[in-house]
């Protein structure tokens, strides 16, 4: 049983560590608000990894075989997705600044719950999770047949998926504070933008 919940915590951190849009998103959201807001946004991508590693513990190569032709499509909606919030985070980085003040609507993702309803969203559309979660049961017999060591392999993931995550989102906080101000607050969107918008483009041509 242990065995099973160590596999989901390497299998967590192995999803979780290769830093991606997602993560840029994680890491600008806590520097350009505040942790609470950084932190949901953390455990939405943590609930989908949890997701992703529950539907491959339960069903393995079948839903992986189901999943893997509408890989391609789900990644393009993902990165063009990625590539409006980079756009819309720039948008209203210099809005203020050309207009002498600062806009009432348009708050996205920046709040704890649509932080944590967007990302978890966003997260779900990258079904190469399941697929690789689904290789790692497979190569796992005892996950595949006992529900409490699925059950376990599924807690490791999420608590090892949760806790970068928050290690990222803390870490934009610490940027933030950095560049407190409106012109760290300025760079500090147009950076992460930049990155999203690179590794979203990276994403459609890959």
């Amino acid at each position: 049983m242990t065995g099973a919940f160590l596999a989901g915590l390497v299998a967590g951190y192995g999803v979780a560590i290769p830093v991606g849009a997602i993560a840029v998103l994680v890491l600008g959201l806590s520097a350009r608000t505040s942790f609470r807001v950084g932190a949901a946004a953390a455990l939405g991508v943590a609930t989908a990894d949890g997701l992703y590693a529950a539907v491959a513990a339960l069903g393995g190569a079948a839903l992986a075989a189901v999943i893997a032709p509408v890989a391609g499509p789900l990644r393009a909606v993902a990165a063009v997705v990625l590539l409006a919030l980079a756009g819309h985070t720039a948008w209203r980085a210099l809005r203020p600044r050309a207009q002498g003040g600062e806009g009432r609507g348009g708050r996205a993702l920046e709040s704890p719950a649509r932080a944590f309803g967007g990302v978890l969203a966003l997260t779900l559309l990258n079904p190469a999770t399941v697929v690789y979660f689904a290789a790692l049961v497979l190569g796992r017999g005892d996950v595949g047949r006992d529900v409490w060591a699925a059950a376990l392999f599924v807690v490791g993931a999420f608590v090892a998926s949760a806790s970068w995550q928050l290690l990222i989102a803390g870490g934009g906080t610490l940027v933030g504070r950095a560049l407190a101000g409106p012109r760290g607050r300025l760079v500090t969107a147009l950076v992460s933008s930049a990155i999203i918008a690179g590794l979203a483009v990276a994403t459609l041509l890959g």
